[in-house]
């Protein structure tokens, strides 16, 4: 595949030896640099990989009460729809081991107070609530503190390997959406870390890597927090992918001069109707390939979709904390008498949306009638 003129500088930077990140997605490892949490059996704790600090650090964030493990999701320091839906599950295993002294009612009582401590840490992703609901579902007859903790940390494990499985199944799936020579622009962070291990949009360009395409990802760096720059750089850089890092405001330029040929994000929640939220600046990268006439995929398990929010209208916008827009680290840069907005998703309507791509296939328009069709598929 050519490389225009502007990248050539790459070359060396993407020439990373494809053995340094040992992910197959033909034999099923998955790398453990890349495993977003870790279940602690003998402290009764969760183990988190911290990806506020990466790619500068490999640094864990050790939970051990629901609270502890409620701040790490607020503050990202784990994040990703699918990854959120572990800590979520876990969490339900975390709240039954604190409580595992208590009487069967009162330990009852303090689970179920958890769980909505833990969802309402983040509130878009409705992977989160799904996955605790169902852990809550699995543990609700259990007649003893110990049957509640086995119960629930099975299954947080079941969820845990049908989430990878799910996502090699949406990968298989996409690839056949990747051209050989793809040059592709995806925006915010969608891959193991994220995925709960595996990942979603970035396990598609990845596979279409590993199965022998040739590509080349431009990675918008996603402001404020950098997810792009910091976390999808860093597991491409890994996988010995070719890519490019560009500010955000790039992609309309990128797109006129004919250097992008796709679009791939994520999603954190997709409506009834196929409205998907997902990160902030996607809407704008939807309605720049709409106007260039670039396709534009979303890649998401059906555990996304959230058919009682019927459109994007319904779905919560969570506003982060202005700090992650006035500073960095200490040095501040935005006047303390400016106004801050920070929204963390927006919502991108369903008919800019070229395909859906999910475990059960990739869906098209009509998503009304594709959605329930997906679903009733994941169901039988």
């Amino acid at each position: 595949m050519p490389v225009p003129k502007f990248l050539q500088s790459q070359r060396e930077l993407n020439a990373v030896p494809k053995r340094d990140f040992v992910l197959s997605f033909f034999n099923m490892e998955v790398h453990a640099l890349t495993k977003p949490l870790q279940w602690d059996q003998e402290e009764g704790a969760i183990l988190l990989l911290d990806q506020r600090k990466l790619p500068r650090e490999l640094d864990y964030w050790r939970c051990r009460t629901i609270g502890e493990l409620a701040l790490a999701i607020r503050q990202m320091a784990i994040r990703g729809a699918p990854s959120l839906a572990l800590a979520g599950a876990f969490g339900m295993a975390l709240a039954a081991w604190e409580n595992r002294s208590q009487p069967i009612t009162a330990a009852k009582k303090a689970i179920e107070d958890a769980k909505s401590v833990l969802q309402c840490s983040r509130p878009t992703a409705v992977n989160l609530r799904w996955a605790i609901d169902r852990v809550w579902r699995k543990i609700t007859n259990a007649s003893t503190p110990d049957e509640l903790i086995q119960k629930a940390l099975e299954e947080a494990r079941a969820i845990e390997e049908e989430i990878q499985l799910v996502h090699r199944q949406l990968a298989g799936y996409g690839v056949s959406l990747v051209p050989d020579g793809a040059q592709i622009y995806h925006h915010c962070h969608t891959g193991a870390l994220a995925g709960g291990g595996f990942g979603t949009a970035l396990g598609i360009i990845l596979q279409a890597f590993q199965s022998g395409k040739k590509l080349h990802v431009f990675v918008g760096e996603t402001r404020p927090l950098l997810q792009g720059a910091r976390l999808t750089a860093w597991e491409l850089a890994r996988a010995g992918i070719p890519h490019t890092v560009v500010v955000d405001s790039a992609s309309g330029s990128l797109m006129r001069s004919g250097h992008i040929h796709l679009c791939f994000v994520g999603a954190d929640r997709i409506a009834a109707n196929g409205d998907t939220a997902n990160k902030i600046g996607t809407y704008t990268l939807a309605v720049l390939a709409r106007y260039h006439d670039i396709p534009f995929y979303v890649a998401a398990p059906t555990s996304t979709i959230d058919l009682a929010s019927p459109g994007g209208e319904a779905i919560p916008v969570e506003e982060r904390p202005a700090e992650e827009v006035t500073s960095l680290v200490s040095y501040r840069w935005v006047p303390e008498e400016s106004r801050v907005a920070n929204p963390a998703f927006d919502v991108t309507p369903a008919d800019l949306i070229t395909a859906i791509i999910t475990e059960c296939g990739v869906l098209r328009p009509p998503y009304t009638s594709s959605i329930r069709q997906a679903l009733a598929k994941r169901e039988n």
